[in-house]
């Protein structure tokens, strides 16, 4: 059934990829945390592979500009909980700052795309409350329910009707030139997206959200305890490194620290 479902998935992809007289497209990554220790990874696996393991992860925020447009994607930890054992990471410099270092102000933000509500990718989402968010349905409907699991207070700008939210149901082109995609990845929660960002030069790359967190886990199609669903889990993993293959991307797992090191950090940017 996995293969069934995923050779239907991958036939609604449409080619080409993206119009030829696309805007100008660039990726820089951010640095929005790092674990204050090395991390017990028990919980990230569901079949024991991982118990007793640990290791250091990483937590990545990116900026995308499509033309004149600017796109968040995630937004890291709240620096208030930075160093904070319970959240288990720290932070250097806040994304505000880290923008000003491009002359990128939080009025300049268009767009906040969000992988999934959990703390490490919404923390400095309200530093841009006149962007629209963009973030899957099922996980809004979350965070508009009140769930203990979500900090509605990252959220007041969307959820008191003052900036706008744009809900995705399946896979959403932001742009509509197929540079810039959400891609439905279900599993880790209800509504979780991937991200698809095709460069010109640099050819496409796909961020993971929390499709795996880290390199054995992708590789061997670990499913963490803490997902919503097992089986949605496998079923993206097997639709997400299928459309790595069939687009040659470079595939950025967002949490794994030799993987961010492939796109340049801020000042730069890939193209």
């Amino acid at each position: 059934m996995r293969k069934i479902a995923l050779a239907l998935a991958l036939s609604a992809v449409p080619l080409p990829l993206f119009a030829q007289d696309a805007p100008d497209v660039s990726l820089t990554r951010i640095d929005c945390g790092r674990a204050t220790q090395p991390i017990a990874l028990g919980g990230f696996g569901d079949t024991g592979a991982s118990d007793g393991m640990t290791r250091d992860l990483v937590v990545s925020c990116y900026l995308i500009r499509h033309g004149d447009d600017i796109m968040l994607w995630d937004t890291g930890i709240d620096p208030a909980t930075s160093g904070d054992p319970d959240g288990g990471f720290s932070m250097g410099a806040a994304l505000v700052d880290q923008l000003a270092q491009i002359g990128v102000t939080p009025a300049d933000v268009d767009y906040v795309g969000i992988s999934h509500y959990h703390y490490d990718h919404v923390g400095q989402a309200r530093e841009f409350p006149q962007a629209t968010l963009v973030i899957g349905s099922a996980d809004w409907a979350v965070i508009e329910g009140g769930s203990p699991w979500v900090n509605r207070d990252l959220f007041v700008p969307w959820l008191d009707g003052g900036s706008p939210v744009r809900q995705a149901g399946g896979d959403l082109d932001l742009f509509g030139d197929g540079t810039v995609k959400l891609l439905a990845m279900p599993g880790h929660t209800g509504g979780h997206h991937a991200l698809l960002v095709r460069l010109a030069d640099a050819g496409p790359v796909m961020l993971t959200g929390d499709t795996a967190h880290y390199t054995s886990n992708y590789e061997h199609d670990r499913v963490p305890t803490f997902n919503d669903d097992r089986a949605d889990s496998l079923a993206s993993l097997d639709r997400f490194k299928a459309m790595a293959a069939a687009y040659g991307a470079t595939v950025v797992i967002q949490h794994e620290p030799d993987d961010v090191s492939k796109l340049p950090a801020v000042p730069e940017a890939a193209h």
